[in-house]
């Protein structure tokens, strides 16, 4: 089976190509905006512009025609609505010229399934940190469930919102990480509630410190320092509360280094294994929807009806999704 995966969720348009459990080709483009954060309407506007550029970029990678193609998968949801519509029409224009079905999932599920299938773990707790989205998620009782996650901001926008604060470029995670190794720790809130995380507060006290004059080496190490180890607090109650022995780390804050020594450090301690999802698909992309597209593929056939009626989805949770394979 050939899965054509198409994500479009947020700033990021991607294909990817899956032939029997192995990925032939995973390209992308990323909208950077010049100055601060993403603008909706350019988004959309720069993912329609590259998405037929990726299609033959792709298929030229996996060496294969698009008539090769058994699936399509989209990505239906969450995300901004005006990226889903882009690759949620352009999916479905695929799907009826070529005659071939086409399977909605879940972004966050692929994410998921993605790091499973690369890492080869079992059974475990993930911290999923991407953008928008920060969650201690795990498998139980027939679905994957939330444990935990942040009640305002992801950790990746904290960190782009923080970042704008100090005048750096988007995204300002990585320059984050670099300044932070010259910096000293300045106290700051540290706000677990429960299982929850709150980084919003966090983000303003850090921002409110640099307009007084601290210096922007120590805040991006003390905002690191902070989030990240309520991060891994919140990851190590799960790992206890579910009794599971292994942690995977998803998303595009999957890159930072010192998140992951943290977390490698708390994981050794409780004699349970660490992964990272390898760093070309930890971010957004179409590898993630195609591997998912196979999975429920094998199972789940859409009528051209279906096909024709579907819908994006910008608010669907991961544990709304039905786990039948």
């Amino acid at each position: 089976m050939i899965v054509l995966g198409i994500e479009s969720t947020a700033h990021t348009f991607g294909i990817g190509i899956l032939k029997d459990g192995k990925i032939l080709a995973d390209i992308k483009r990323q909208y950077r905006p010049e100055k601060g954060g993403i603008v909706p309407n350019d988004a959309m506007e720069f993912l329609k512009s590259v998405k037929e550029e990726i299609l033959e970029e792709a298929l030229k990678e996996a060496k294969l025609e698009i008539k090769d193609i058994n699936i399509f998968a989209i990505s239906q949801g969450p995300g901004m609505p005006l990226s889903l519509h882009i690759g949620m029409n352009f999916a479905k224009e695929l799907a009826k010229k070529y005659k071939k079905p086409l399977i909605p999932v879940n972004h966050l599920v692929g994410h998921l399934s993605i790091g499973l299938m690369l890492t080869e773990v079992k059974d475990p707790v993930f911290i999923l940190a991407t953008g928008a989205n920060t969650q201690i998620i795990a498998f139980e009782g027939g679905k994957y469930r939330v444990f935990g996650e942040c009640l305002s901001i992801g950790l990746g926008n904290a960190l782009d919102k923080f970042g704008r604060a100090i005048e750096l470029e988007f995204p300002a995670g990585p320059k984050i990480e670099e300044l932070a190794k010259k910096g000293k720790y300045i106290e700051l809130s540290y706000v677990v509630k429960g299982m929850d995380v709150e980084f919003s507060g966090i983000v303003t006290q850090a921002s409110n410190l640099y307009k007084k004059g601290a210096k922007k080496e120590d805040l991006c190490y003390s905002i690191q320092e902070t989030c990240f180890a309520m991060l891994t607090e919140v990851s190590e109650r799960a790992m206890a509360h579910c009794d599971k022995k292994e942690l995977l780390l998803i998303g595009g804050v999957a890159a930072n280094q010192r998140l992951i020594e943290m977390l490698e450090i708390m994981c050794k301690e409780r004699n349970a294994e660490f992964k990272v999802v390898p760093i070309q698909y930890s971010g957004d992309c179409g590898g993630q929807i195609a591997v998912q597209g196979f999975l429920e593929g094998k199972n789940k056939k859409f009528s051209k009806k279906e096909t024709e009626n579907l819908d994006i989805n910008p608010i669907w949770r991961v544990e709304e999704v039905e786990i039948k394979y």
